[in-house]
């Protein structure tokens, strides 16, 4: 299964940005593997956003 470049661009930029990581490192996550830690991502910034 392949996935759209613009939703793996997404993916890794939204992961680089908040965890600092290597596009090498990142891009070798597996696709699953990548999409929970955008899942993570997500669910810190929400409870960071409702602790204002």
């Amino acid at each position: 299964m392949t996935y759209a470049p613009e939703r793996i661009h997404e993916e890794v930029a939204y992961v680089a940005y908040h965890f600092h990581w290597a596009l090498d490192d990142i891009l070798d996550l597996e696709h699953p593997q990548r999409l929970q830690y955008v899942r993570e991502i997500a669910a810190i910034n929400r409870r960071m956003s409702e602790e204002r």
